[in-house]
């Protein structure tokens, strides 16, 4: 069980761990905040008991019927805290330009001090958890390590879930080993500083927030939001920002991908990392059932991969977590059986509907609605209701060991080859169903390039581009045009053994606005395709795109399309995308002139190409 002590025994860390640094941090940690007592995580079967019932007793916690979702659990966040705070994460780099223009930026110690204020005694009255955890199997080289300070139990055990967490990462920490210091408070102490005692709410928080990153030391500090991303800081901030700058550092990659296992009908399989950015179909791919007969796709990973290249000269990939932190509205039956059979028990879900007899519902699980529910602010609903019973941002937090599809290997030390990269966007036009690029700066050119078209006019105009570079646009530490450089820095060093890259995009319609390609799990055919290229079985066609396939070699057996509608999935109109290179230049030119040489050739180069295809 958890070892629990309180501070005014005067206790030392020092007894806890072997590693100097960790029991001088948490003790200095300790009198900053001024919790009521200490808790070091074990990430046993009984703490997770212990915590959740003292979560259901507080009201923080439903538990749901055991019939329907064994062992599982809603929450309902304060309607202030319901997503990631974009706007309030800040990359507090020694200057301004290395953080670049697509991150927030603070100097370090003007944040420093700001966040010394907020945190000193905010954990007055609460207890804090010490979280070790493993980003990646325990012991793995592969991996990387983290301990992050907590007053939120609902973060303690989802970190449970979304990471390797407890002893065995605390064991790991040895007295000369790396960490990545990590703190979070909901900052909402029990306890005045004059020691009145507050009342406690189901789900605490403040109107202020921030999560602050800080690249040289790799620190994380985040106050203010006990939601998700904002809280589980094992998930974007160290996976994603702190790894990408150790990642460049280290010569390895920290990417926003997916990881498929792919096996052909002749038994042999492939991996593949594909990064998509939110409403692209990631999830769906992640767990992709195939159409067409005698192809497997088993799941590794379903939104971060770590790659990194290894002795014997390949690119090997592990997913860092241990579980799944998924949107649930639009996961159902229909769309992603596979999450749904997934998260049958042992799942947070968080502000989800609630269904009178127990178990969850939202928008998308099942065809039809029931009639009555509670909604996820705790409110009557019925189906007559416009608003939704679920917020769009709800979410499930399930192992990832309970997905019917995941691959033996995902939890592999030695992690896995990567023989394909795959970057898509959400494109209506323009962009065909797939390519595969030239060569890998040209893949790079694909990554840096992907966009969707904004859908909403609180987007800004419909139809203009967002451009969302290797869908890591919210999630790099550093100047991402130093970013674009290390690919490419990364695809000299792998040489002839580097992956082959692709870009696909599933969502080009027709003149009507109806989508030309089916998708889901037709998706199948196009992985089958780039299958055959990494066997260098199948031929292409060279275009200013990429390389396309042939309809001839395309599997479309048993899937009407007529050669007009081959035609318009395939289409690269000079004129169309000549105008989208001034986009690009646009994307480029905000980085002041950083943006490595070999893409700007490349975009020059395009637009020639693109020049001499139009009409005379």
């Amino acid at each position: 069980m958890t070892v629990i002590d309180s501070p005014a025994t005067g206790f030392a860390s020092s007894a806890r761990t072997r590693n100097a640094r960790l029991a001088a941090w948490v003790d200095q940690m300790t009198a900053l905040m001024q919790p009521e007592r200490v808790v070091w995580c074990t990430g046993t079967a009984s703490e997770w008991d212990m915590l959740t019932k003292e979560l259901v007793a507080e009201g923080s916690l439903i538990k749901l019927n055991p019939e329907w979702r064994p062992n599982s659990f809603l929450a309902r966040s304060d309607p202030s805290d319901v997503a990631r705070v974009e706007e309030r994460t800040f990359i507090c780099s020694e200057t301004e330009d290395q953080a670049g223009p697509t991150n927030n930026w603070r100097a370090p110690a003007e944040m420093r001090a700001e966040l010394t204020g907020l945190f000193d005694g905010t954990m007055r009255g609460r207890t804090m958890y010490v979280v070790p955890f493993s980003m990646g199997p325990i012991g793995s080289p592969l991996s990387k390590l983290g301990v992050q300070l907590t007053d939120s139990p609902y973060a303690v055990i989802s970190m449970q879930i979304m990471t390797r967490m407890g002893t065995e990462a605390l064991e790991q920490i040895g007295p000369d080993t790396d960490w990545v210091p990590a703190v979070h408070s909901v900052g909402s102490p029990l306890i005045t500083a004059d020691g009145t005692r507050l009342p406690s709410t189901p789900w605490p928080c403040n109107d202020t927030k921030y999560i602050a990153h800080f690249p040289e030391t790799h620190e994380i500090w985040s106050f203010g939001s006990g939601y998700g991303g904002n809280s589980l800081l094992g998930k974007k901030c160290f996976a994603l920002r702190i790894a990408s700058v150790l990642a460049r550092d280290e010569g390895w990659l920290a990417e926003h991908m997916l990881l498929v296992k792919v096996t052909s009908p002749e038994g042999r399989s492939y991996n593949l990392a594909a990064a998509f950015p939110s409403a692209c179909g990631k999830t769906n791919f992640a767990m992709l059932h195939p159409t067409i007969p005698g192809w497997r796709v088993e799941t590794i990973g379903d939104d971060i991969a770590w790659l990194r290249p290894t002795a014997d000269g390949r690119l090997r990939a592990i997913n860092p977590e241990r579980g799944f932190f998924g949107v649930a509205p639009g996961t159902g039956t229909a769309t992603n059986p596979t999450a749904v059979a997934t998260i049958w028990g042992n799942t947070i879900f968080t502000n989800v509907a609630l269904r009178e007899d127990g178990d969850v519902w939202w928008e998308g699980l099942t065809p039809k609605s029931p009639e009555k529910l509670i909604d996820w602010q705790g409110a009557d609903w019925t189906s007559s209701l416009e608003a939704k019973a679920a917020h769009p941002n709800s979410r499930f937090t399930v192992p990832a060991d309970q997905c019917p599809t995941i691959a033996d290997e995902w939890d592999d030390p030695d992690g896995v080859i990567i023989d394909a990269i795959i970057f898509g966007g959400r494109r209506s036009t323009n962009i065909p169903l797939v390519a595969e690029s030239v060569d890998w700066a040209h893949g790079v050119y694909m990554g840096a390039t992907i966009s969707s078209e904004q859908t909403a006019a609180a987007e800004g105009p419909v139809g203009q581009l967002r451009h969302d570079p290797f869908a890591m646009l919210p999630f790099c530490g550093y100047n991402m045009a130093d970013y674009f450089d290390h690919w490419l820095k990364m695809g000299s060093a792998l040489g002839r053994t580097a992956p082959k890259i692709f870009q696909v995009n599933w969502f080009r319609k027709d003149a009507d606005g109806s989508f030309l390609w089916p998708g889901f799990g037709e998706n199948s055919r196009v992985v089958e395709w780039i299958v055959r290229r990494i066997e260098g079985t199948a031929s292409s066609v060279p275009t200013p795109a990429g390389k396309l396939p042939t309809r001839e070699e395309f599997n479309l057996d048993g899937l009407p399309m007529t050669d007009e509608t081959w035609d318009e999935l395939f289409d690269v109109d000079p004129g169309a995308w000549l105008a989208e290179t001034e986009q690009t230049e646009a994307l480029f030119a905000r980085f002041d002139g950083r943006v490595p040489q070999a893409l700007q050739d490349h975009l020059h180069t395009l637009r020639w190409d693109l020049q001499s295809r139009l009409p005379s």
